[in-house]
């Protein structure tokens, strides 16, 4: 059976870094948010009204995006998710959709100190190195880490949770189960 590895963590906590070793191990279909709205809607993107912009374009990309993963699912192959989902509500729609379909699910949640995020930030910024998608400006940093709600007690009952601190490096996956 197919699974799905979700990887989630606040703004530069190391999940692109993450969840590419992770498609490499599990031999998946990689599926990053940052990559498709880069690609789709970076030079349509307004000067005024940004974060509205950006929310309504993020829905449409995810539900692009589950449809892929369902469809590579379907032929028996593995998919790694980076889709943002700062939100609980928004991850708690990602676990209906699992377990409506009874997929098979591990949720990866990474995290490193604030000040070592935001200096991540910085560096990839400047160096637009492997992982690079497009620019982060500071206050979307600030703003994305206010937003971030962790997984609690009551999300993580009766899942596969794995938390992981990246604060010295983007960690390497745990060895395939």
């Amino acid at each position: 059976m197919a699974h799905i590895h979700l990887v989630v963590g606040p703004v530069a906590a190391g999940k692109s870094t993450f969840a590419l070793r992770l498609a490499q191990q599990h031999r998946a279909v990689r599926m990053n948010l940052d990559e498709w709205m880069a690609q789709l809607f970076r030079p349509d993107r307004p000067e005024v009204g940004v974060m509205e912009w950006y929310i309504e374009r993020t829905a449409r990309c995810i539900e692009q995006i589950w449809r892929q993963t369902t469809r590579t699912l379907e032929v028996g192959t593995d998919v790694v998710l980076e889709i943002g989902l700062i939100l609980r509500r928004d991850r708690e729609r990602l676990y209906e959709r699992v377990d409506a379909r009874g997929d098979a699910l591990t949720i990866y949640v990474l995290d490193a100190p604030r000040d070592v995020r935001r200096e991540r930030v910085l560096q990839r910024n400047r160096e637009k190195g492997e992982t690079f998608s497009m620019e982060v400006p500071l206050a979307f940093f600030e703003l994305a880490s206010d937003r971030w709600e962790p997984l609690d007690e009551v999300e993580c009952d009766g899942r596969d949770v794995r938390f992981i601190s990246t604060e010295k490096g983007a960690s390497t996956p745990p060895a395939a189960a």
